[in-house]
């Protein structure tokens, strides 16, 4: 074991200096797996330190049994996903939904409801459910910053609680990697589901939509934006936007036929071994997952060639593209892994974890986390990055000071996901808007006070959650965001009100 001291922080202070400064977190955690190799080879020898950390530290994560099992899982849900998303069958479901709106709240729940069944893909959420409903918002005279608004809400909140996606395997693959060595009786996969009710923002962002839409209670710069469409005026509106694919021929049962196979699969599976009730190992259930996702997209793969959608030659092409569109993530996740094992061998966590129980209150750790976890994120514009750097820190501090683990994986997914939500360089922001019509920075501008809002709410449960922590704290802060809303919205009220008597 390398000396506990300051100097173990090096890795992790070079890959959080240069992703800051580069916005490039694959960047930022190679070099700090460099630096890492450096300190522990104590060499400068480039080629010799260069074939040290490939042999010593990179190939050993890809194969190690369990990481490779993630990485393969991964593969395959990108190619499921790719072929969802240009299926045309999210387009025909949201065709679907838009037959039955007639109002304003209608069509601002059917645009969440979209966004929430979609929920494979956080990236696809945007380009499926924007393009779709923006004629209909255009029509029904809702603005389309709120049409940004909703599906950036229903994009990466709904996919972070959600265990057997994409975001889920990538979380939880980070979560093993510490727990194998500071607490290996409990499994990944019951640290990321008892971690749900703790994942405060995710939840708020996504209650908050339907509870704006049916009680109109907008505020700040959305609420301008909103009687700014209905005099008519559409500032901050862009033609460079995309279309999602739609074909004629394609079915609502795109999306459904599928899932239902996948989740038939795995069931047929796992039921025999005693799931849900026994604990299922991680091999067993990623075999499972993986062979679900294979057959759902086999089904997909025939149901478009049966419907003349695309010939079997082009959904395998498709198949086999959004399979290699997963390598960043992969790489991610590979660079991660290896700065974490270096972090154990520099003894990174261990010299954190003293330093907090010489004084850092255990309650106060959740709370912190939340806080510099959106930091990174909002400098970054990654929340998947922001889980790379924070979870390997975080995890083994929680249990060395008896902070509650649970409450604090939590605030590591909320504090990226906050934090990704206020950037305005991030990804989501970026899509959410494009997908939409509606101008970059003016969807940042009128999202920010919600995000704000939430992040506020969360933030304080996070210090209630380290102090005690229960599931029903995430219901108290429901209530109070509902009741915070509801008074502003009277607020307002009374001020048009006021204004409209001093004008008489």
């Amino acid at each position: 074991m390398f000396q506990q001291d300051a100097w173990s922080l090096m890795p992790i202070l070079v890959t959080l200096l240069v992703s800051l400064w580069t916005r490039k977190v694959v960047l930022g955690l190679f070099s700090g797996v460099v630096v890492g190799v450096l300190m522990l080879q104590q060499s400068i020898n480039p080629l010799s330190v260069f074939g040290q950390m490939v042999q010593h530290y990179l190939v050993p994560q890809v194969t190690d049994s369990y990481n490779a099992g993630v990485l393969v899982l991964l593969v395959f849900i990108g190619g499921f996903v790719a072929l969802m998303e240009q299926s045309g069958g999210g387009h025909a479901f949201a065709e679907r939904v838009t037959s039955w709106v007639k109002s304003k709240w209608q069509v601002q729940i059917a645009a969440w409801f979209g966004g929430i069944v979609i929920f494979f893909s956080d990236l696809g959420t945007p380009l499926i459910i924007g393009p779709v409903f923006r004629p209909l918002f255009d029509k029904l005279n809702v603005s389309r910053q709120k049409l940004a608004f909703i599906v950036d809400s229903t994009a990466s909140p709904v996919a972070i609680l959600v265990p057997f996606i994409g975001w889920g395997v990538y979380i939880m693959g980070l979560i093993r990697k510490e727990l194998v060595v500071a607490a290996p009786d409990i499994s990944e996969w019951d640290a990321f589901v008892g971690a749900i009710p703790f994942q405060f923002y995710a939840i708020l962002a996504v209650v908050i939509v339907p509870v704006l839409a049916m009680h109109k209670m907008d505020f700040g710069p959305m609420a301008r934006a909103e009687r700014a469409v209905n005099e008519g005026l559409t500032h901050g509106y862009t033609d460079v936007s995309v279309k999602s694919f739609s074909h004629p021929n394609a079915k609502a049962a795109f999306v459904w036929a599928p899932l239902l196979v996948m989740v038939s699969v795995i069931l047929v599976m796992l039921v025999p071994l005693g799931f849900p009730f026994k604990q299922i190992s991680g091999a067993v259930f990623r075999a499972a997952l993986s062979s679900g996702y294979f057959f759902a997209a086999t089904t997909l793969i025939l149901l478009m060639a049966a419907s003349r959608v695309r010939k079997i030659g082009e959904g395998i092409s498709l198949y086999l593209q959004g399979m290699n569109n997963m390598m960043q993530i992969a790489i991610v996740l590979v660079l991660a892994w290896t700065l974490s094992a270096l972090g154990k061998e520099l003894g990174t966590a261990a010299y954190i974890a003293r330093i907090a129980q010489a004084g850092f209150p255990s309650w106060l750790l959740p709370a912190a986390t939340f806080v510099i976890a959106a930091v990174i994120s909002f400098a970054t514009g990654s929340s998947w990055g922001t889980f790379a750097i924070m979870m390997p820190l975080v995890l083994p501090t929680a249990i060395a000071i008896d902070s509650p683990m649970l409450v604090c994986i939590g605030a590591v997914l909320s504090g990226g996901l906050f934090g990704d939500h206020c950037s305005p360089i991030s990804e989501t922001t970026v899509f959410a808007s494009t997908g939409s019509g509606c101008d970059q920075f003016e969807h940042f501008r009128t999202q920010l006070p919600y995000a704000l809002t939430n992040g506020a709410l969360a933030l304080t449960s996070f210090v209630v959650s380290g102090l005690y922590p229960s599931h029903y704290v995430v219901f108290a802060a429901l209530a109070i965001q509902i009741l915070l809303l509801w008074i502003h919205s009277l607020l307002g009220k009374s001020v048009k009100q006021s204004l409209a008597s001093n004008d008489g």
